[in-house]
């Protein structure tokens, strides 16, 4: 798990640059035209910040080795983290692409795994 936590996070990363490098420079006038420029920036600071978070509790696993409650919750906390960057960015970027409304609908389902990620990160810790 610790391995499947940092290669999500270094290719979440990865994508990250790649894709904010791809709106900033060949989806620009298309994401202007369809006023979702804004929509598709935060898609991408979403993806990143969570990238780095995987990262984090790779790390934070490898470090709490000996620590079967820390780990359980930084487990699931990663877990959380790539679920909800895939369903929160991932929905965003179907409606920029696609224009299809209902995809934002999805959004907050994935904002809520990030916000439990987050908290289970802040309880392991307690």
């Amino acid at each position: 798990m610790i391995k499947l936590f940092i290669q999500s996070g270094a290719a979440l990363g990865l994508l990250g640059v790649a894709l904010g490098a791809f709106g900033a420079h060949a989806l620009r006038a298309t994401l202007a035209a369809s006023g979702r420029a804004d929509t598709y920036e935060t898609a991408v600071k979403y993806q990143f910040y969570h990238a780095l978070a995987l990262l984090a509790v790779g790390i934070l696993i490898q470090l709490l080795g000996n620590n079967p409650a820390a780990v359980r919750l930084l487990t699931i906390a990663g877990y959380l983290f790539l679920a909800g960057v895939i369903i929160f960015s991932g929905s965003l970027y179907i409606l920029c692409f696609s224009g299809i409304t209902v995809f934002g609908a999805i959004t907050p389902i994935g904002g809520v795994l990030l916000i439990i990620g987050w908290a289970l990160l802040f309880w392991a810790f307690l």
